[in-house]
This record gives C-alpha cells, sequence and structure tokens, in this order.
C-alpha cells in the first residue's frame, strides 16, 4: 500500500479506564468513510506512552481489523530503547501492519550515529516499512538531514514524518533524498507548505476531527487543483491552532467528544482541559461548522 495523503494519527478512546473499543471502531469506520488516506495507531495523539504492552497491542489489532486492508495501517512502536522497538515492531508485523511509525528516541538523547543505528538496528530485525518520526518538541533531539539521507539508503526505511516545523530542514531532506523517501509533514498547519516543496502528505491531529477535509486538500493538490488546495488550508487554520491551545490529544479527544464520537476521558498524567480552552474549541467547532 502506498503511504502519502492524509493519514489520521487516531485518538485511543477510553471509557471507565479502558480501551473503548467499540467507539475506535467506530471511529475508524467513520474516518474512512470520510476518505482519509491512511491511520496511525499508538502515535503521540493516541496516547502510546501510557498504553501497557497488552493494551498497545490489543489497539493495533483492532485497528488492523477494523479496517480490513482498506487503506494503510502504520503502527506507533518506537521507544527510547532499542530492543524495545524491534520487540514492539515485530508484533506490529505479526498482528497485520502495512508499516511502522518510529519515534527517535526521547529522554536519552542519542548522537546523530546513535540514531543511525537505532534505525538501521530495526529495519534489520523486523522486514516491514519503516516510517521515521522526527519530532524534536517532544524527544529533544534532532534528526538532521544527513542522518535521513544515510537511513533512507535502507530499503525498507520508506518514509519519515516531520514534525520539526522547520521548511528549510524539509528542504535539505528533499535535496538529499529526492525519491528514496516519503515526506510527510508532521505538523497540520504547515502541510500545503510542505507539499509544495515536493513532500506527499500530512500524518495528521486535526483529521481526527474534519477527515475530510484534510484528505480533499491533499487530494486537489495531487490533482493540481491549487486553488482548493490553498482554500482548504486557510479553512483549517482555526482549527489546526485549536488542536494545540492545550497538550495534544487533549483538544481532539475533547473536540470528538463534543461530536458525540467519544467519551471525554484521558489516560493520567493527562486530563481535561480548562473550561476557558474548552469554551475556545467549542466556539471554533461551531464556527467551523463541526457542531
Amino acid at each position: 500500500m502506498e503511504i502519502k495523503g492524509a493519514i489520521t494519527a487516531i485518538v485511543t478512546p477510553f471509557r471507565d479506564g479502558r480501551f473503548d473499543e467499540r467507539a475506535y471502531e467506530g471511529l475508524i469506520d467513520w474516518q474512512i468513510k470520510e476518505g482519509i488516506h491512511g491511520l496511525v495507531p499508538c502515535g503521540t495523539t493516541g496516547e502510546s506512552s501510557t498504553l501497557d504492552y497488552d493494551e498497545h497491542f490489543r489497539v493495533i489489532e483492532v485497528a488492523v481489523k477494523a479496517v480490513n486492508k482498506r487503506v494503510p495501517v502504520i503502527a506507533g512502536t518506537g521507544s527510547n530503547s532499542t530492543d524495545e522497538t524491534i520487540e514492539i515492531t515485530r508484533k506490529a508485523k505479526q498482528l497485520g501492519a502495512d508499516a511502522a511509525l518510529i519515534v527517535t528516541p526521547y529522554y536519552n538523547k542519542p548522537t546523530q550515529e546513535g540514531l543511525f543505528r537505532h534505525y538501521k538496528a530495526v529495519a534489520e530485525a523486523v522486514d516491514i516499512p519503516i516510517v521515521l518520526y522526527n519530532v524534536p518538541g517532544r524527544t529533544s533531539v534532532n534528526m538532521l538531514p544527513s542522518t535521513v539521507a544515510r537511513l533512507a539508503e535502507i530499503e525498507n526505511v520508506v518514509a519519515i514524518k516531520e514534525a520539526t516545523g522547520d521548511m528549510k530542514q524539509v528542504s535539505e531532506i528533499i535535496r538529499l533524498c529526492g525519491n528514496r523517501i516519503v515526506l510527510l509533514s508532521g505538523d497540520d498547519f504547515t502541510t500545503l507548505t510542505l507539499l509544495a516543496l515536493g513532500g506527499k502528505g500530512v500524518i495528521s491531529v486535526g483529521a481526527n476531527i474534519a477527515p475530510k477535509d484534510y484528505a480533499d486538500l491533499c487530494n486537489s493538490w495531487e490533482s493540481g487543483d491549487i486553488n482548493r488546495a490553498r482554500q482548504l488550508h486557510y479553512k483549517l487554520e482555526p482549527l489546526n491552532a485549536s488542536m494545540f491551545i492545550e497538550t495534544n490529544p487533549i483538544p481532539a479527544k475533547t473536540a470528538l467528544a463534543l461530536m458525540g464520537k467519544i467519551a471525554e476521558e484521558f489516560r493520567m498524567p493527562l486530563c481535561e482541559m480548562s473550561k476557558a480552552n474548552k469554551d475556545k474549541l467549542e466556539g471554533v467547532l461551531k464556527a467551523s461548522g463541526i457542531i
């Protein structure tokens, strides 16, 4: 399956402290009917860092079964331990994931050589397409374009989710790697700019709320309807901003609860939004015609 277009980093719904499988299946079916191009279970937006192993694997398993090969399932499998990343990635493949999204190891701050060796070890251990994930704001380490270029030489390293927001860095990755790697935006607000530079899509938070618009933006760009893509970019800007007025995925899950799709429940240490921010979010959703 081709990895491109609007791909939702889907939330993990909870009810009474447990993974809400029925709500999750409903979200997935709705996402696909709205035209989304792929799904990422167990990413940052899926609160993967607070799922235990059994939950993590069950979320991937439910996603694979619910999607039923209609779009790619790119399972989040990254950890700050290389051995643990290999273990989770191997299990994701066994469960039927089409690819693995692997974040740069967080907290231990590896060097560029350490990053290269980490991804190389995973790629050699598990025969699955790998999407690199660079998000310095979460991990305190920035994977440089030169390191991405080295990794792009590895056959099953197929894409990168670039969440620095730095278009100079994006440009350098594309210049160094060419067609050897698919570049995806990791920040919704940079999607159109990244497409213009030669990227192929976005792994999106906002697509949890408005999957059709994010898919249409990518479709419009690919078909050459630049004006329509630009219109959707500006239409989505208030929603993009609202998804980060508090820590992701608090606003996304709150919005989905306001839409009646999931319970408004988080896994500690995340908690409900402040009333002031929830009012702001509700205002954006109403102005956008979402609720």
